[in-house]
């Protein structure tokens, strides 16, 4: 082998290395400049993410309190209807003369002609004034009697 050979060998080895090098810094070159493109896609992706999240924000709010409400209103209704129920049905039964002079009796304390009526009243009770009793607590007679002795004795 002459010196040559070898220089020849050692230029080629020499030129494959730095072919070699050139083309990874290509590549890293070309990779960087994915990498750079990827981050700008990225960032520019997560601001349109932010962007639709943030006007999505308020009508996704307004739509579930909206829901609720919706909600809210079906059930008061639903209540509604069953008071107008229990309030069909009563008067159904206010209909019935037996039922309504059941009622006239035990709440006015009527009495049919050549009856006698009673109160019996508890001892305990007894003991108490007629001012301690709530007006819920007396007959409504009472209630009208005691106004109209509180509006005479206001007039002296």
């Amino acid at each position: 082998m002459t010196g040559r050979d070898r220089f020849s060998t050692a230029t080629r080895i020499k030129l494959l290395g730095e072919q070699t090098a050139a083309r990874v810094y290509r590549s890293q070159t070309k990779r960087q400049a994915r990498r750079s493109r990827l981050t700008g896609r990225a960032a520019l992706l997560a601001l349109v993410l932010c962007t639709l999240i943030v006007a999505l924000a308020y009508p996704m709010r307004q739509y579930v309190s909206q829901r609720a409400e919706v909600a809210d209103l079906e059930r008061e209704k639903r209540q509604a209807g069953e008071r107008v129920q229990q309030l069909r049905d009563l008067k159904a039964r206010w209909q019935d003369d037996a039922y309504a002079e059941q009622q006239i009796r035990q709440r006015l304390h009527y009495v049919l002609p050549g009856e006698t009526g009673y109160i019996v009243v508890d001892p305990d009770a007894a003991r108490q004034s007629r001012a301690d009793l709530g007006a819920a607590d007396r007959p409504w007679y009472s209630n009208v009697w005691d106004r109209v002795d509180s509006s005479d004795a206001a007039d002296q």
